[in-house]
């Protein structure tokens, strides 16, 4: 079902598909049967959604991105060009392993950088951000800035996704919007008023 969204000419939307509000998708692109894709959200040239996959809202989804049957994206996340998802561990040619596609959860407001790989099985924190070209294979906490091969973590980021660093007194404030966090028992929190 197309409501009041854009579909380029030469993109494809299967049957039982749900388009949200100002959703854009561009050049090349296929959304298949039983995906569910939410407002305001953008894909680039060359995307494949689906089948059976949730997006949410404000999503931006890069040129050459697949997002595979497994994958659930909350809202306001940022897929960059050409990362990519997988869907099973060990996949061979001659074996066929639907049932065995595990769950990748990527929590509202990640981002995910150019060429970076998420290997099935793990969830993405709120507002992490993962940097290009990494091959992330474990769960990433919230706000964690993650980078390399494999992927490891390097500091922490706003919710704005800027770099934080922290005064005598533990806490780091963001330039962009003045927010304060503070590490509580390993994990990054925001810091009330």
């Amino acid at each position: 079902m197309l409501s009041q969204s854009f579909v380029h000419e030469s993109s494809y939307v299967d049957n039982n598909v749900i388009v949200g509000d100002n959703t854009k998708v561009w050049h090349f692109s296929h959304l298949l049967s039983g995906s569910i894709i939410g407002k305001n959200c953008s894909f680039g040239q060359n995307c494949v959604v689906g089948p059976n996959v949730t997006i949410g809202n404000g999503v931006k989804v890069q040129n050459n991105v697949s997002v595979y049957e497994g994958v659930e994206v909350e809202d306001d996340v940022f897929l960059g060009p050409s990362m990519v998802f997988t869907n099973v561990v060990n996949p061979r040619a001659f074996i066929v392993r639907k049932e065995e596609f595990k769950r990748t959860l990527l929590k509202k407001g990640c981002s995910i950088g150019a060429n970076a790989t998420i290997v099935c099985g793990v969830t993405i924190g709120q507002y992490a951000l993962i940097g290009s070209g990494a091959v992330v294979n474990k769960d990433v906490r919230p706000y964690a800035l993650i980078v390399g091969v494999p992927a490891r973590q390097i500091g922490w980021v706003s919710r704005a996704g800027n770099s934080l660093k922290f005064d005598v007194d533990g806490i780091a404030t963001d330039s962009y919007d003045n927010s304060k966090y503070k590490i509580e028992n390993n994990n990054l929190v925001v810091v009330e008023g």
